[in-house]
């Protein structure tokens, strides 16, 4: 007779690990924006996802969007009830980057501190 055999304890540890291991940082001030907009929708099964896809006028474009999806290779960081989930194609141009939330006169909205855009568009939705 033979016994079953079922991963490793540790296994299940580098899994573990593996999903905490992007580098994006969300500021407070965005984590209570986020956390408003969700109770606004009466929703507590979604993330923030950020993501990189090619657009934009200088090569790169930002996504940033409620998602309840969980997609394979998905790097996944909780911040005080908000997770923020990088896929990973993106996760290597977003490494160090921070993710903020602006309300003045001059803008409103989320913003992306990137350390590795060498460059972005004038309207700063693109970057290379």
């Amino acid at each position: 007779m033979s016994t079953p055999t079922t991963a490793p304890a540790t296994d299940a540890a580098s899994a573990e690990t593996t999903a905490q291991a992007h580098g994006v940082e969300l500021t407070e001030v965005a984590a209570t924006k986020v956390r408003t907009l969700l109770e606004q929708e009466g929703r507590d099964d979604l993330r923030l996802r950020i993501a990189v896809q090619p657009g934009g006028c200088s090569g790169l474009i930002y996504q940033l969007y409620f998602d309840e999806r969980e997609l394979d290779g998905d790097a996944v960081r909780d911040f005080t009830g908000v997770e923020v989930v990088v896929d990973k194609m993106s996760a290597p141009y977003l490494d160090g980057a921070t993710i903020d939330f602006a309300d003045t006169i001059e803008k409103q909205g989320f913003t992306i501190d990137n350390p590795n855009a060498g460059s972005s568009c004038a309207c700063g939705d693109s970057f290379s």
